[in-house]
């Protein structure tokens, strides 16, 4: 049951919601990512990571559940999903469940019951607390989606716990019957035949003893009073034992707040807890521009900020815990505009450098739906264009409450807005990229007639070509899972490079992160007179003297 079958794996997340419409009602659904299972299997992929397909009002895109066992009428019915998880298995394809279970959604029946009194034996399945001497809420704690994270419930007279939507209450993980019911809910679907969880914001189902207030500066709940709490291992260990150990699954949790060497307790080499981690250290913006309202008006790092980011979690981890690999996911920008350069002389090089400097490094590597296609950011104008609660509600609050110019706002959303990754994906140059014959429920990215799927499956330069023998490689090249990282020139501004080492086996990684040309230095040029073998490049043929704008190579020795 333990053995680590996910460290050659590489998993694919798809975002329902903007996968696949099979039905032309404007809604991506279960059918239309049955429908594109071939495409995933030609891609080469093992495992996907499928967001929330559960039963939701939808006031957070499905990560605010109302039922565990069922799913949301958006996307289909039990009997959809079943013919999924045959279907994937049958093409070697892995499923992994996304598990949010730091909240329900407020019309989830133990959230009904829990508010209509404090003697309902729901009650204590939520964090409930009692005003202050004045009447207001218990502390000062902020959602992230903007606001205070308390809601007042006149039934009970007691403000309940959220860390995000007012729609979205914390559960009370203190509470063993809340465990219970929880892994009682995860067995269900792992005898269902579901080979794994992602487990959604899990570094907070811990809360602090006390409810204490963070700093007065700045948000005074996530990030500082939420995270790693003190019984967040032991609850943690009681999953691992009652329900993951017991199945070959791949568990990885997302944990904003965790540094790396917290991480080695999450991911702890003995298989107790779970066997990676999400840490989103590398996607928190440059050191170099301090954000002052919140993710909104920061940077992405620097070349060297990222490499030395990196480099920290890949030292950090060797020996003790795994690595997740990552650019992209639903809540980040799509990562050849933050990282990259999008623009059309440089994207498809700059998409293929990126996924070369994470792929090749020592972790199981994510991709997020349509970045095997260089897909951008959407950049739409206009706040009526987005459908994102973070984005929205951060747009009334910027605009109203600072005082910050829509303008200026609206850069910060077209820069770093979820939205950006939630666009449909593009199939093809068809009306809405081939998402849907409806109206789709978010507008398809305008550049859908130039990048999309068809015009890239059976071009062997495309970024989709590229993507697929990378993770060919994974499957076959063992320096390249179990190999050493050790960085080189560190100090470099646009040069990142690192070797993989696994016996007398090397493998050398150049990326120049940059549009201009850069001269590599001597003590790299030796290396690669040491190689030359090429496994991969992004240009058609290479100068063992210089790196061209966004140009990457793997030496192999």
């Amino acid at each position: 049951m333990n053995e680590k079958w996910w460290k050659n794996a590489v998993v694919y997340q798809i975002y329902p919601r903007s996968f696949k419409d099979s039905n032309g009602d404007g809604i991506g659904d279960l059918e239309g990512i049955y429908e594109k299972l071939d495409y995933l299997a030609e891609l080469g992929i093992d495992v996907i990571w499928m967001s929330p397909v559960y039963k939701s009002p939808n006031d957070d895109n499905g990560y605010d559940i109302s039922d565990y066992q069922d799913i949301m009428d958006d996307f289909g019915t039990m009997d959809d999903f079943d013919r999924v998880l045959k279907k994937a298995h049958s093409l070697n394809i892995k499923i992994m469940m996304d598990l949010v279970v730091n909240h329900t959604s407020d019309e989830h029946k133990w959230f009904i019951e829990s508010k209509k009194s404090k003697d309902n034996p729901y009650h204590d399945y939520y964090m409930w607390a009692d005003p202050d001497k004045n009447g207001n809420p218990p502390n000062r704690w902020e959602s992230c989606f903007s606001g205070s994270a308390w809601e007042y419930v006149e039934s009970v007279g007691q403000f309940y716990l959220h860390s995000f939507s007012r729609k979205q209450p914390d559960l009370n993980w203190d509470n063993p019957k809340v465990r219970e019911e929880v892994f009682k809910m995860m067995t269900w679907w792992c005898d269902k035949g579901i080979d794994g969880f992602r487990m959604d914001v899990i570094s907070m189902i811990s809360k602090y003893p006390g409810l204490p207030d963070g700093p007065e500066n700045g948000n005074g709940y996530t990030g500082n009073t939420s995270c790693d709490g003190p019984n967040i291992h032991k609850y943690l260990r009681e999953m691992n034992e009652k329900v993951l150990s017991k199945y070959r699954l791949i568990t990885v949790g997302e944990c904003p707040g965790v540094n790396a060497e917290q991480a080695k307790k999450y991911a702890n080499i003995d298989g107790s807890e779970l066997d990676m981690i999400f840490q989103f250290e590398h996607v928190s913006g440059s050191a170099l521009k301090p954000c002052h309202h919140g993710k909104w008006d920061g940077e992405a790092m620097t070349m060297p900020e990222l490499r030395a980011n990196f480099t920290k979690w890949q030292k950090d981890l060797e020996g003790c815990a795994w690595n997740s690999l990552f650019l992209s996911n639903h809540d980040q920008p799509r990562c050849v505009s933050r990282f990259g350069n999008d623009s059309e002389q440089y994207r498809e090089l700059s998409a293929k450098m990126l996924a070369t400097m994470t792929h090749f490094q020592k972790g199981t590597p994510y991709v997020y739906q349509g970045e095997e296609l260089g897909m951008t950011n959407a950049y739409m104008e206009n706040i009526a264009d987005y459908r994102d609660i973070e984005s929205l509600n951060a747009y009334k609050e910027l605009t109203t409450k600072e005082n910050i110019p829509a303008e200026t706002v609206m850069g910060y959303i077209k820069a770093v807005g979820r939205d950006n990754a939630r666009t449909p994906m593009q199939w093809d140059a068809s009306e809405n990229g081939g998402f849907t014959s409806g109206t789709p429920w978010l507008q398809v990215n305008k550049n859908y007639k130039t990048i999309n799927a068809a015009a890239q499956v059976n071009d062997p330069d495309s970024v989709f070509a590229y993507y697929k023998k990378l993770i060919a490689l994974r499957h076959t090249n063992e320096v390249m899972v179990n190999g050493v990282y050790d960085v080189l020139i560190p100090d470099h501004p646009q040069i990142y490079a690192y070797t993989r080492t696994l016996g007398d086996k090397q493998l050398l990684v150049l990326c120049n992160d940059s549009d201009t040309n850069v001269a590599i230095p001597a003590e790299l040029q030796e290396k690669i007179h040491a190689a030359k073998n090429i496994l991969i490049q992004n240009y058609k043929d290479t100068d063992e003297s210089t790196l061209r704008p966004y140009e990457a190579v793997v030496y192999a020795r």
